[in-house]
């Protein structure tokens, strides 16, 4: 069988994997692509394929990475030579050679569009979007704590016993948030301290009620 019939040879829809990144994934600050030189210098498509192909297949990757979803293309040749500025025609001889522009880019389903994906990749974005996950995770917590300790401070001027109390301080930091405090105000701080103590009063009530 000719790479041309395997080319143009039909896929199932049904049968289609879906691409795990949706529209709203999107690496707007992601202005670098990470790139496995090694790799690159030794795969098939480098050694094997044209020069014309491999600079066509690396502007597809770069290209690939401001589509929607992020790292899709478009499942039509001529809209990809468009992308590419290249004659439309000649682009799809191309894709004919089994080492050519589009090599192991292959069909996926993003919802109900049809798209072409690239396993390499995915899995750039999707070591991408891990670290950016772990490092908004890291400055939250960090934020957190200095929000706390801000907060420790502001207590411990109005009573020692409380700005050491760990449970007091956190207890307090989360209502304040529960209750859509934006700006911590002596009022806020104030109104937090009595409902710790409202809350500490009922917890040994209850507690003498147990016994």
């Amino acid at each position: 069988m000719s790479a041309q019939t395997r080319t143009l040879q039909p896929v199932p829809i049904d049968d289609l994997p879906d691409y795990p990144l949706t529209v709203e994934d999107r690496l707007d600050s992601h202005y670098f692509v990470p790139w496995e030189r090694r790799r690159w210098l030794n795969s098939d498509m480098r050694l094997r394929g044209t020069p014309e192909c491999r600079a066509l297949f690396f502007d597809l990757i770069n290209i690939s990475y401001d589509q929607a979803p992020v790292g899709t293309l478009p499942n039509d040749h001529e809209l990809l030579a468009k992308l590419l500025m290249v004659d439309a025609g000649h682009f799809s001889q191309l894709c004919r050679l089994e080492f050519g522009p589009l090599h192991k880019w292959h069909l996926v389903r993003c919802g109900e569009e049809i798209r072409l994906a690239h396993p390499m990749v995915l899995r750039t974005l999707q070591e991408a979007i891990a670290r950016r996950e772990d490092n908004r995770a890291k400055n939250d917590a960090a934020n957190v704590a200095k929000r706390i300790q801000r907060l420790r401070i502001t207590l411990t001027a109005y009573n020692k016993d409380i700005g050491a109390n760990d449970a007091a301080v956190r207890w307090i930091d989360e209502w304040m948030v529960h209750e859509g405090c934006e700006y911590r105000s002596a009022t806020w701080v104030e109104r937090g301290m009595g409902a710790w103590m409202n809350h500490s009063f009922s917890l040994s009530r209850s507690a003498g009620r147990s016994v």
